[in-house]
C-alpha cells in the first residue's frame, strides 16, 4: 500500500488545480489544490478524505491545522517570494467538515516587522466557516517567484 496521496478521488470545483509536491509532508496529506484569485493571491484547498477523518468522520483537527498554516503562511511564498516558518498559529474551531467536504482557505496580510509576518486566515466549505485564526510566521530566505505569482521589493 502507497502513503502517496496525491491522486484525488473526486471531482474538484472549478477553477482548482492540483498542486504539484515533490516530496515532504504536502504530499502526505494531500492532495491539495491551487485557486488563483490574481497576482500574488490563491486558495488553497482540498477534498476530505478517508486519511483526513477522525473516528466521527469529521476531518481531523490536526489536519485541518495543519491545512491552515499552510494557506496562511503561503502568503508570504506567493507576495514575498520567501520561504517561512510559522512561529505562532492561532486558531478557533468553529464548525466540522465532513468527509467528501471540499475545504477553502486563504490569508491576509496584516502586518510585517524584520521579516516576521503576521497574518489573519480563515478556512471554510461553502458558505460555512469552519476555522478563523492568525498566524504569525518568519521570512527565512528569498526564492523566486514561481508562475503567476508576485513578489513584492520588500524594504529593510
Amino acid at each position: 500500500m502507497s502513503d502517496d496521496f496525491t491522486q484525488a478521488s473526486a471531482a474538484i470545483p472549478e477553477g482548482y488545480s492540483l498542486l504539484d509536491w515533490p516530496r515532504g509532508f504536502g504530499r502526505r496529506i494531500g492532495p491539495l489544490y491551487d485557486r488563483r484569485r490574481g497576482p500574488g493571491e490563491a486558495w488553497l484547498g482540498f477534498r476530505v478524505e478517508e486519511h483526513h477523518v477522525n473516528s466521527l468522520g469529521n476531518c481531523h483537527g490536526g489536519m485541518l491545522m495543519s491545512f491552515a498554516d499552510m494557506a496562511w503562511g503561503r502568503i508570504i511564498s506567493l507576495r514575498m517570494s520567501y520561504s517561512w516558518a510559522t512561529v505562532r498559529l492561532n486558531c478557533d474551531f468553529l464548525s466540522a467538515a465532513q468527509l467528501g467536504d471540499f475545504v477553502e482557505g486563504d490569508g491576509e496580510l496584516l502586518a510585517e516587522q524584520d521579516r516576521v509576518f503576521t497574518v489573519r486566515g480563515r478556512v471554510w466549505v461553502g458558505e460555512r466557516t469552519l476555522m478563523t485564526g492568525t498566524g504569525i510566521f518568519k521570512a527565512l530566505s528569498p526564492r523566486p517567484p514561481r508562475p503567476g505569482e508576485l513578489a513584492y521589493a520588500a524594504e529593510g
